[in-house]
């Protein structure tokens, strides 16, 4: 923390928003499989975008899609989606509305088979956050070796919108890898 003012990853924008999200939720490992599955809804509905215009509409995602409850979008039917593709408050691109209604039931199955999608996600780094070491925003890769493994897994079940680059950032979000830069006070996993 330098002149009081504490340093952040460089891709962090003034809004308070965006510095409350990287501050307190980016990197911090999350085991609660609601939050799991707002996450995975998220990071979907980010393809072709930036996070700060999901981060922007979060709070609409919650309210249109009953607080990121799996059973209740698992039932969401054609009517649903059309009250929901005329929902300024969300991003209102059809395949990634029924992506989330895909998402959804493929979730409830992984949670039925292993207990938990805490359980069945966290499998893919071993269980225990990755903690990278990157000195420049640039060094940050868009896949690994993990997020391949995770994307071909939900793939292989059903879900959408879950390439590998959409599964690192999943990874990032969820803390299962921690990529503050080495400059961030956040790197340490504590918060400031």
């Amino acid at each position: 923390m330098e002149n009081g003012s504490p340093a952040r990853c460089a891709w962090v924008n003034e809004d308070p928003l965006y510095i409350h999200y990287h501050d307190h939720e980016w990197g911090v490992p999350v085991h609660d499989d609601q939050k799991l599955f707002e996450l995975l809804i998220l990071e979907g509905a980010q393809a072709g975008l930036s996070w700060y215009t999901v981060l922007q509409k979060r709070e609409g995602y919650r309210q249109a899609f009953d607080g990121f409850d799996p059973e209740r979008i698992a039932a969401y039917d054609d009517a649903k989606v059309e009250q929901l593709m005329g929902n300024p408050a969300i991003i209102r691109n059809r395949l990634k509305i029924q992506s989330a209604i895909t998402n959804a039931k493929c979730f409830l199955k992984v949670q039925a088979a292993y207990g938990s999608f805490d359980k069945y996600i966290w499998q893919f780094i071993g269980g225990e956050p990755v903690r990278n070491h990157w000195q420049t925003k640039s060094e940050v890769p868009a896949t690994t070796p993990q997020s391949d493994a995770m994307s071909k897994d939900l793939k292989k079940r059903g879900f959408k919108f879950v390439g590998s680059t959409i599964c690192y950032a999943y990874m990032q979000a969820s803390g299962m890898v921690n990529d503050h830069a080495m400059d961030c006070d956040w790197y340490t996993g504590k918060e400031v």
